[in-house]
């Protein structure tokens, strides 16, 4: 334990160091590998500090703590290359949007259930929460990012500022009704059922007001330094994918990954201690902070910064989606899954990940 408080202390000092040596300057490839080695240290980091505070400050605050902080995270990365990038920029929030979604509902999730499958068999878990969450996630999904495509106010598949706004509006509604749902109407429907398990968070002992203030002061400085380390590396980022030959949607796979890899950990990790439930609510607690959060915040951004902003997705990702949605239901229906259903999310992730870079 103390070498875990040493790193997530020294890590958030170290990249607020690091990013006033190298702002304003232009970096050579070698620069930036240890600065992007930094870079997913400090979101490392800067998970576990949130996380702290949202067990001080208990739910359903704790909850929106933890995806605060996480929407910060995406939103920098994505308004630093959106900057950076210009028009060429427009789709990057859409992208990393919908890879979010890919990754959690199929990656996350598919790894949660293959595990607690191999443990146990058959992974059993809250069929009416998971249901709940999943129903929230396609719905914030179709709102944010299939509308624009068949919507006519605009050309292209962009929304109109209307349409924009009400989307962004809608998000936050449900957002902020799952919310509050999962962690005090009906916080029964999102506990792990298996028998012999309990939730290690529950009963984990409540951090101290000390620790809390200074995780929070980590916290911030651990943000700071990823949205500014973020802006260092962006032009290799870009270069390298350029230089790959690989489409621009690549970049977005790129900010989602980084940003749900502590989560992916974490809910591998519960689902090995034989806490499904806990891992498939991390998965689409992700996904739907991801869009019920980050649309609504770069919706603002754009207008500020007068950005061209397209949200509408294309053929072949409105098919994934499709598909995702409905063997998601089929999954989660039963309330049980065997190797075969953690299989199939797999596969369709894989699926993604290949499309992504071969359109």
């Amino acid at each position: 334990m103390l070498d875990k408080i040493r790193w997530t202390v020294v890590v958030p000092l170290l990249a607020v160091v690091m990013l006033a040596a190298v702002w304003g300057r232009e970096l050579s490839l070698l620069a930036d590998i240890p600065v992007f080695a930094l870079l997913l240290a400090a979101v490392l980091a800067a998970v576990h500090h949130a996380e702290v505070v949202a067990h001080r400050v208990g739910e359903p605050f704790g909850a929106l703590v933890l995806a605060i902080a996480v929407t910060v995270i995406e939103v920098g990365l994505i308004l630093t290359l959106m900057v950076s990038a210009g028009d060429k920029a427009a789709p990057l929030a859409r992208d990393t949007v919908f890879a979010a979604v890919m990754i959690t509902c199929n990656g996350i999730f598919g790894m949660a259930l293959l595990v607690g499958a191999l443990r146990r068999r058959v992974a059993v878990f809250n069929a009416e929460g998971t249901g709940a969450a999943l129903a929230t996630v396609a719905t914030l999904a179709t709102l944010s990012l299939v509308l624009p495509t068949f919507t006519t106010s605009e050309p292209g598949p962009h929304f109109s500022p209307a349409q924009l706004a009400f989307a962004a509006v809608a998000s936050l509604v449900l957002y902020g009704c799952f919310i509050a749902m999962q962690t005090v109407r009906h916080k029964e429907d999102f506990l792990p059922v298996e028998p012999g398990t309990d939730d290690e968070d529950e009963h984990a002992e409540r951090p101290s007001a000390r620790r809390a203030w200074i995780s929070g002061g980590l916290l911030i400085a651990a943000l700071v330094g990823v949205v500014g380390l973020a802006k260092a590396v962006s032009p290799a980022i870009e270069s390298g994918v350029d230089a790959a030959g690989l489409p621009r949607s690549a970049v977005g796979v790129v900010i989602a990954m980084l940003v749900l890899l502590p989560e992916a950990l974490a809910a591998v990790r519960a689902a090995r201690g034989g806490r499904v439930q806990v891992g498939l609510n991390l998965a689409l607690g992700s996904a739907m902070a991801s869009i019920g959060l980050t649309i609504p915040a770069i919706a603002v951004a754009s207008i500020w910064l007068d950005t061209p902003l397209l949200l509408g997705l294309g053929a072949t990702e409105m098919v994934l989606l499709a598909i995702t949605v409905v063997v998601g239901m089929l999954t989660v229906v039963p309330g049980r899954a065997t190797l075969l259903q953690g299989t199939v999310h797999l596969a369709l992730f894989a699926a993604f990940g290949f499309l992504a870079v071969a359109p």
